[in-house]
């Protein structure tokens, strides 16, 4: 537990680095384009239409997903992957990518994944409003399960810390890796209920396809705006996320810290 506790103890201490560091980030990304910022925005946009045009009006015809028209129920699928997906591939490959400014200036590299997730937590945060208002103009509206939101928020911001901080490492030292986890990636989002209905599963395939933690997450944001049921009336499924995520921060911090010294002799 001691590594678990330095590492969580240096994002602390580092808290407005790392806020900095991803608004110098997001500026420089954006500073040679004419729309600027806008396509962070964009890009989801254009997504999402092809998407809904293939599988919402395509494959299913415009039928409705248990009760619900299908570009609310596919738009509460989609938004946080937008944050899951460019969260995980560019926090893994952030200390590789980082490493050389890392070795001219003293800070922890623990903050490097961190900082990409900031990053893109900005523009998951204006995604998230308007959801709401497509939620709301589709007649779906708040009701007091909003109040698990921060919790679902909390348990994916902590997975995908403990994803990347362990994912880093092994990029930072086996570059065949990134390539790997970016074509993982692609195959897990049709793997987790972002496009299909879970409740059309077979049983037991169903219960395969939860041991993605993905699937964890997306359930849970369809649970609070549309379902309507708490994130506890399924215990079992709550503790294997959990036990999944502490594993992955418990080893990740144990190998990051263990490495961490000699990421510059992997350039």
């Amino acid at each position: 537990m001691k590594s678990v506790i330095k590492i969580i103890s240096e994002l602390i201490r580092n808290a407005n680095l790392m806020i900095r560091l991803a608004f110098y980030d997001i500026k420089s990304q954006y500073t040679m384009h004419h729309l600027g910022i806008l396509w962070q925005f964009l890009n989801p946009a254009i997504q999402i239409t092809v998407f809904w045009l293939i599988f919402g009006i395509g494959f299913r015809s415009g039928q409705p997903v248990n009760g619900f028209n299908f570009f609310p129920w596919f738009i509460v699928g989609i938004i946080p992957w937008f944050f899951i997906n460019p969260s995980i591939i560019q926090g893994s490959n952030s200390v590789f990518k980082e490493i050389k400014l890392v070795s001219k200036m003293k800070f922890p590299i623990s903050i490097l994944p961190a900082k990409s997730i900031v990053g893109n937590a900005f523009n998951f945060l204006i995604l998230l409003i308007i959801m709401v208002v497509i939620l709301y103009t589709n007649g779906i509206r708040p009701s007091i399960y909003l109040l698990q939101l921060p919790y679902y928020v909390f348990a994916m911001l902590l997975f995908i810390y403990a994803t990347t901080l362990l994912f880093s490492t092994f990029s930072t030292m086996v570059r065949d890796f990134q390539q790997l986890l970016s074509s993982s990636m692609r195959m897990l989002f049709y793997l987790t209920p972002i496009l299909w209905d879970a409740s059309q599963m077979p049983g037991k395939l169903n219960n395969l396809l939860q041991l993605n933690p993905f699937y964890y997450i997306i359930s849970g944001f369809r649970d609070t705006f549309l379902y309507k049921e708490w994130f506890f009336d399924d215990v079992i499924t709550t503790l294997y996320f959990w036990f999944v995520t502490l594993i992955l921060l418990y080893v990740g911090s144990k190998i990051h810290l263990k490495f961490r010294g000699k990421f510059v002799d992997y350039l």
